[in-house]
C-alpha cells in the first residue's frame, strides 16, 4: 500500500476532521539528556520544571473547559520526578505516551542506550500505574532503524515521529511496519518559541501560531483528514502564548465539525482500515 492510497476516514459522528492535541512533557529531562553538564545548570533546569509547575495545570484547565482529551508524551525521568503530575494526567482521562527515559536522541547514542531508553521509560511509567503506552514519540523526532525495530518488537500500536504524509500512514523500514501518526515542525511550538542561552532560538509573535494553526485545521476539515499539533508545557504554557492557542481551540470547537481525539483513539480507528488496505 502506498501513502497516497490511504483511505479517507469516516470520523465518529460524521465529523469532517479529526484533531489531536499533543504535549511533550520533557521537564528537566529535556536538558539532562543533552549532556551531564546540565545537571549543575539550575536556571535552565528550572525552566524545564516550569512546564510541570505552571504549564501542565494551565493546559489541563484549558482542555477541561473545552472537554478535550489529549495525548501527553512523558519521559520516564519526568514521570519519576513528578509523579503528582502523572496522576493529574490520568485523573483527567488523557493518554500518556512513551517519550524515552532521559530524553536522549536516538541518533546520537548507541544501540544499547536506545534499548535502555525504551525499557527504562516503560518501567518508570508502569511503576506509577500508567497503562502500557500504545504510542511512542522519539526525542527531537529523530527515529533510527534500531529504535524502529524496538517499537515493533515491544508491540507499540503507533509511532508519532515521522513526516512522510499529513495524515495517518504506514511507515516502513527493512521489512518492518508501524502505523504512523505524523508530525511536522510547522505544527510544533518549539521552532517558534524555543530558546536557550547557548544556541539562541526564536521568540516569535504568538499570533503567527494562531493564524497558521487555524489554517491547518481548515485545510484538514476541507480534506476530511486527521491533523495533530505538538506542544511543550514550558513553551506553550506561558500565558500570552496559551491565550493565542486557546483562540485556535475555540475556533475549532465552534465549528462543531471536529472530532477531538487522543492519538491512541485515532490509531484504534484507522489501524484496522490500514490492515485491510494493505
Amino acid at each position: 500500500m502506498t501513502i497516497q492510497d490511504f483511505p479517507t476516514a469516516d470520523w465518529p459522528g460524521g465529523k469532517a476532521a479529526a484533531v489531536s492535541l499533543t504535549f511533550d512533557v520533557d521537564a528537566e529531562a529535556g536538558w539532562l539528556g543533552e549532556g551531564d553538564e546540565y545537571a549543575r545548570r539550575l536556571t535552565i533546569l528550572s525552566e524545564g520544571r516550569y512546564g510541570v509547575t505552571r504549564g501542565v495545570p494551565r493546559i489541563l484547565d484549558l482542555l477541561g473547559r473545552y472537554d478535550i482529551p489529549a495525548t501527553f508524551f512523558v519521559p520516564g525521568h519526568t514521570a519519576q520526578h513528578h509523579p503528582a503530575m502523572v496522576e493529574s494526567l490520568l485523573d483527567a482521562g488523557h493518554e500518556i505516551g512513551h517519550h524515552g527515559h532521559l530524553h536522549l536522541r536516538s541518533d546520537k547514542v548507541s544501540e544499547q542506550q536506545q534499548i535502555d531508553e525504551i525499557d527504562r521509560g516503560l518501567e518508570a511509567l508502569e511503576r506509577l500505574g500508567v497503562p502500557r503506552p500504545r504510542g511512542y514519540r522519539s526525542t527531537s523526532w529523530e527515529l533510527t532503524p534500531e529504535t524502529f525495530g524496538l517499537l515493533v518488537d515491544r508491540g507499540f500500536l503507533y509511532d508519532s515521529s515521522c513526516m512522510g504524509d499529513d495524515r495517518p500512514y504506514v511507515e516502513s523500514w527493512d521489512g518492518l511496519e508501524i502505523l504512523e501518526l505524523p508530525v511536522h515542525w510547522s505544527l510544533d511550538d518549539w521552532p517558534r518559541f524555543g530558546w536557550n542561552i547557548d544556541g539562541g532560538g526564536n521568540v516569535a509573535d504568538p499570533e503567527e501560531l494562531r493564524r497558521c494553526w487555524t489554517a491547518e485545521f481548515e485545510s484538514a476539515r476541507a480534506e476530511r483528514r486527521h491533523t495533530s499539533f505538538t506542544m511543550h508545557p514550558e513553551v506553550i504554557g506561558r500565558p500570552y502564548r496559551l491565550a493565542q492557542f486557546e483562540q485556535v481551540v475555540a475556533h475549532m470547537a465552534e465549528s462543531a465539525d471536529v472530532w477531538f481525539a487522543r492519538l491512541d483513539e485515532v490509531a484504534e480507528l484507522v489501524s484496522p482500515r490500514l490492515r485491510v488496505a494493505s
